[in-house]
């Protein structure tokens, strides 16, 4: 043991003492019972003893370091989880982790399993409830058998949460102690009958088992064919001598006699109670009862410091620089603990917050230095248990010298129960200076019909060459299906209205190698600038959009962008930005389907829609008309149709990297600069009312990709254009971006004045025109005058085709490519040969 300066809670010391606790707090057990406790160095630092009614179990173990019984600052009770989190990452490795869920135990270690999944990062998790929540489903259930309320259901909104679907799915069980291994098999057993897993890891934050539960567990792991690792903090075993239960049980009663009428104190002074709204985040689960997700846990992180600052507010000046503590209740340990964790930064080290939970379980208070629990406050329960009511118990509060206690419950806790004479407020107001209510909306699934069931994104490398963390596809593949059809043809087909753009694909276009050479030199020259604009970009989003952005590009075009600022951001601020792809089709608008998934996942208002380039601005205007229909036939908010772009030559955008007309090499190629991804499918007999947009993964061309080669030549360059990107985005934020719509007024102006009446057949832009050039059928080429080696490939392009390049002044782009109007295929360029064959 160590010596520690604490202030020891005690019924009749004067608040704010200050002692030097050099006693265990098992002595008074151990002494009485003859229980020992053996073990690892920091063990009985870790643990205290107690004593409880129970007839299975006499003695507890009582953490230091849980936050349950025993208040303790939030960082170190997040960190203990945390820390153990990060090691089976590290167990696992990266991939495997990605793919693990983390299941923890209620009540007692529902926060410490939040903290371990927090830990492996990319894990979602969920918790066992004792509160049955009608119309969700119980996906399965177990015993606890030593436990007070041994009854563990399983509700997760996800019913396939625990079935084990991504490949290598590891199952992470997570108790607070690993005593007998009893609990901890009993859930394996039950679920591995359901969906059988290979591999199973259980944490805990000390293994008290005896040597003959370890050789239970070998024999369980080989019983069921999986393996099965563990992964705790400390640990050691308890020696308990014949008749401990009934001696201890005796104890108990005698002490219980002795002590009654004294568990709430009468007190002349009652703290007043106020309630502070803490604006917590639309869509965010309480917790884990029903599942939280990676997303869950990134729109949490962003307003955690917003809602510790309003508690901090509504503090006086006195707990401002005293001793607070963040109460939980119950199986609400998370949310609570994370408030305290941002409370802790808010308050500075000036104030002392510390952070426990009320509990159903009945434990024998002693007021003694050498007991770990010191004092108790009973009161009735005020969420409606679907057991019965019954007493609750919140410990080593009384007395303790709290300033100021935050109360944190759900919505369905806070009831007339709550607020009574006899409740929980009126309890805490007696012992504190201030007593503060927070309430989280309890989180209720929404029932879905099974039909409606939202498909999951793709990634790599199954769909896509980019990494899997790279991109999240919000598609469905439709690789086998044959989608291609001569350019000719579809041309015609289009002008037509026969079929629209997007129910087809145009071939691929294969680069012979004088122009796959020509990309490889203009992807050198011009590595620089795209990084520049991509971190002036990336850096105007976290500037504007708060700090953790969900990047959602518009497959795409705007795929690559979208990948490489997540590399900035990663690179330069250490976060890992969540990015997807979706699929918007002009006059069809945006995949509805996957704007549901991206709500059901992530806060709408955190959803940052990126594009390479723009045009004329008709996506933009596009995205916008589409997020509006989209809102009021669904009635889900939040959505800014706001584009963020890398280039913004037409003036249409006010969040982009450069206003400039420049070659973006990911312009000049189609898949293979992107993915090995075609462009996105819009066809009513392929893509249902619940499904994605489709989209094609072209695995043949592997040879030929080149998307790797312009991530690496790009992120090359970020540490290089630093400094550029700084002042240029300092420049950018205080200056008027408002749209101009420049770019939109000369296609209007060309249209009329080469007698196309017809804008969309006017495509703008070094990025558009390269893209008439490779899917659709040209009429002629307007170059402004004195555009220089940007416009090389154009040239070459148009040189192979057989299009007619004009110079022209007064263009605020550095080219226009104008679509063949009113096409026959005798039209210019209309055989297509030319690209076949250079």
């Amino acid at each position: 043991m160590t010596e520690r300066s604490e202030r020891v809670p005690t019924s009749g010391r004067a608040r704010r003492e200050e002692a030097v606790d050099v006693v265990w707090s098992g002595d008074w057990v151990a002494e009485r019972l003859g229980v020992a406790l053996e073990g690892d160095g920091e063990l009985q630092e870790l643990l205290g003893l107690a004593l409880r009614r129970n007839p299975k179990r006499a003695h507890l173990l009582v953490s230091n370091v849980l936050g349950k019984h025993v208040p303790q600052k939030p960082s170190v009770v997040y960190g203990a989880g945390y820390g153990l989190g990060e090691r089976v990452r590290a167990l696992l490795g990266a991939d495997e982790a990605r793919h693990a869920v983390v299941l923890g135990y209620a009540e007692t270690a529902t926060g410490l399993g939040h903290a371990v999944a927090d830990g492996l990062r990319d894990a979602p998790y969920l918790h066992s409830t004792r509160r049955p929540v009608p119309g969700v489903a119980q996906a399965g259930g177990f015993e606890e058998a030593h436990s007070h309320a041994t009854s563990h259901l399983l509700l997760p909104e996800d019913p396939e949460l625990l079935a084990g679907k991504a490949e290598a799915s590891t199952l992470v069980l997570v108790d607070d102690e690993f005593s007998t291994g009893n609990t901890v098999l009993n859930t394996i057993r039950a679920l591995h009958e359901l969906h059988p897993r290979d591999r199973y890891v259980i944490v805990a934050l000390v293994d008290m088992r005896s040597a003959g539960d370890r050789d239970r567990l070998t024999a369980f792991a080989a019983e069921v064919g999986a393996r099965v690792d563990l992964v705790t903090r400390s640990s050691g075993t308890v020696t308990l001598p014949e008749g401990v239960l009934e001696r201890g049980q005796a104890l108990v009663a005698a002490q219980e006699a002795e002590q009654t009428g004294r568990a709430n104190e009468a007190h002349e002074h009652a703290a007043p109670v106020t309630r502070v709204a803490l604006d917590w985040p639309a869509g965010v689960p309480d917790g884990g009862r029903h599942g939280f997700t990676p997303a869950h846990r990134a729109a949490l992180e962003t307003v955690l410091p917003g809602m510790a600052e309003r508690i901090a507010d509504a503090l006086d000046g006195g707990a401002r620089h005293g001793r607070v503590l963040v109460l939980g209740f119950e199986e609400l340990m998370y949310a609570p603990l994370r408030l305290g964790t941002a409370l802790e930064e808010a308050l500075g080290p000036d104030a002392d917050v510390r952070y426990s939970t009320t509990t159903r379980s009945p434990v024998l208070a002693v007021d003694d230095p050498g007991y770990a629990i010191r004092t108790r406050l009973v009161f009735p329960a005020h969420d409606g248990p679907a057991d019965g009511p019954g007493d609750r118990f919140a410990y080593n509060v009384a007395g303790a010298g709290f300033d100021a206690v935050v109360a944190v419950v759900d919505s369905t806790a806070d009831t007339p129960g709550l607020h009574a004479p006899d409740g929980l407020l009126a309890r805490l107001a007696a012992h504190a200076g201030q007593v503060l209510l927070a309430v989280v909306p309890s989180y209720t699934p929404t029932p879905v019909q099974e039909s409606a069931v939202l498909p999951e994104p793709l990634r790599g490398p199954d769909f896509s060459s980019y990494a899997p963390e790279d991109v999240g596809w919000l598609l469905q593949d439709l690789s086998d299906t044959e989608l291609e059809a001569p350019t000719e043809e579809r041309e015609e087909a289009i002008q037509s209205g026969g079929a629209h753009y997007a129910e087809s694909l145009p071939v691929e276009y294969q680069p012979s190698a004088e122009y796959q050479s020509l990309f490889t030199a203009a992807l050198d020259a011009s590595a620089a600038r795209i990084a520049r604009a991509v971190g002036t970009v990336t850096e105007t989003v976290l500037a504007e959009r708060g700090p953790r952005p969900v990047l959602v590009s518009l497959a795409r075009a705007g795929t690559p962008v979208g990948v490489l600022m997540r590399h900035w951001a990663r690179h330069r601020h250490g976060l890992d930005l969540p990015h997807y792809a979706i699929s918007i089709v002009r006059g069809r608008g945006i995949d509805a389907t996957a704007l549901r998934w991206l709500a059901a996942h992530h806060d709408p208002a955190d959803v940052v829609f990126v594009d390479g380039w723009t045009g004329k601005g008709a996506i933009t205007r596009e995205l916008a008309a589409a997020i509006s229909a989209f809102e009021e036939s669904t009635g889900i908010a939040g959505f800014d149709p706001e584009i963020a772009v890398l280039a913004d030559p037409g003036g249409c955008v006010r969040t982009y990297g450069t206003r400039e007309d420049f070659l973006i090499p990911s312009a000049c190629l189609n898949s293979t600069v992107s993915g090995l991804i075609s462009r996105t499918v819009l066809r009513a007999d392929l893509v249902g009312p619940n499904d994605f947009h489709g989209g094609k993964f072209y695995r043949e061309l592997a040879e030929s990709d080149v998307s790797g080669d312009f991530l690496a030549a790009v992120t090359a360059r970020f540490d290089e254009v630093a400094d550029q990107v700084e002042a240029e985005t300092k420049e950018l934020l205080a200056a008027d971006r408002a749209p101009t719509w420049e770019g939109w007024a000369a296609v209007e102006r060309i249209s009329e004045e080469y007698g196309i009446h017809d804008v969309n057949l006017v495509k703008p832009g070094v990025g558009e025109t390269t893209r008439v050039l490779l899917r659709r059928v040209p009429w002629k080429i307007l170059a402004k005058r004195g555009a220089g080696a940007d416009l090389t490939h154009i040239r070459l392009l148009a040189e192979q085709r057989g299009v007619p390049v004009e110079e022209v002044d007064d263009l605020p782009y550095s080219c226009v490519g104008l679509i063949h109007p009113r096409f026959t295929r005798g039209a210019t360029g209309a055989d297509g040969k030319a690209v076949q064959g250079a």
